[in-house]
């Protein structure tokens, strides 16, 4: 287990400030690409991240040659994606909510890790990669079985041993000749991966849903996140307004570090295992 005194002096101090600052509050969490870079899945704008184009909404309901491309990097990076573990960061929030400290976690993260970690009020805000829909019917299907499909149709693709896996569990493919795009087995239409693509707006309902948890809430902890996203800034911002503490934890600079009550400048694994050991057990 980490504690404080296991962690450096400044990153130490900062966390016992956060902890004085959350104790005896029921918190909302916000996580974003970072909590998840101990599980061996890439941030988005972290110091080395890969430089990516990621495709957005519109190429992909342009024309096949575009799907066609997704899905084959798509396949190529989901064993490795699916693969990934929960790590301590995650494990750290579902302990804090099984405690009652955590009121839930909104995650701008589409890896489902918060879920195996055991939160059981996850607030999925970009989606996730474990579904797959229909654009035409609504059919939903689960990734797994779709993953079985493309092999199926697919036998010549193979998953080579180690892939330069991307955030969102996509891989760039070096050809997409001959791959068959999978169809809705219902009737035939556009599949399409629940996320929210670069583009697309995040669905009304599940940001409403995001601001009720922190509404409900006396705290806000950001975990992870750039706060790049203006979904994050709003949701902060909604925090702001009811003065409640907000504890920002990212390892370098985020859009709103002048913002927060207390930033820790640290990795998000070891510092949340460190909040979860040392906040008492709201009232």
């Amino acid at each position: 287990m980490t504690t404080v005194a296991e962690l450096d002096a400044a990153t130490a101090t900062a966390v016992s400030e956060a902890v004085a600052a959350l104790a005896g509050r029921r918190i909302a969490v916000l996580t974003g690409a970072g909590v998840s870079t101990d599980s061996g899945i890439p941030d988005y704008r972290g110091k080395g991240a890969p430089v990516r184009t990621p495709m957005t909404v519109e190429q992909f309901l342009a024309n096949d040659d575009a799907r066609r491309r997704y899905w084959v990097g798509s396949h190529l990076g989901w064993q490795a994606f699916a693969a990934a573990q929960p790590n301590a960061g995650h494990r750290a929030l579902a302990d804090l909510e099984q405690r009652g400290i955590a009121t839930g976690v909104i995650t701008q993260n589409v890896d489902g890790l918060h879920v195996r970690a055991g939160s059981r009020r996850v607030v999925e805000l970009h989606g996730t990669m474990r579904r797959v829909f229909c654009t035409h019917c609504g059919q939903v299907f689960d990734r797994r079985d779709l993953a079985r499909r493309v092999e199926h149709d697919n036998p010549w693709i193979t998953v080579p041993e180690n892939v330069a896996l991307g955030p969102d569990g996509d891989v760039l493919p070096e050809s997409t000749t001959g791959f068959v795009i999978p169809e809705c087995t219902v009737c035939g239409g556009m599949l399409k991966p629940d996320v929210v693509f670069f583009g697309e707006f995040i669905p009304t309902e599940k940001f409403r849903e995001a601001e009720q948890l922190v509404h409900t809430s006396q705290g806000l902890v950001i975990a992870g996140s750039s706060l790049v996203v203006n979904s994050g800034i709003r949701l902060l911002e909604r925090a702001r307004r009811r003065r409640l503490p907000v504890v920002i934890v990212n390892r370098g600079e985020t859009r709103a570090d002048a913002r927060a009550t207390v930033k820790i400048d640290g990795g998000t694994s070891e510092v949340l295992r460190a909040l979860a050991d040392a906040l008492p057990t709201a009232g």
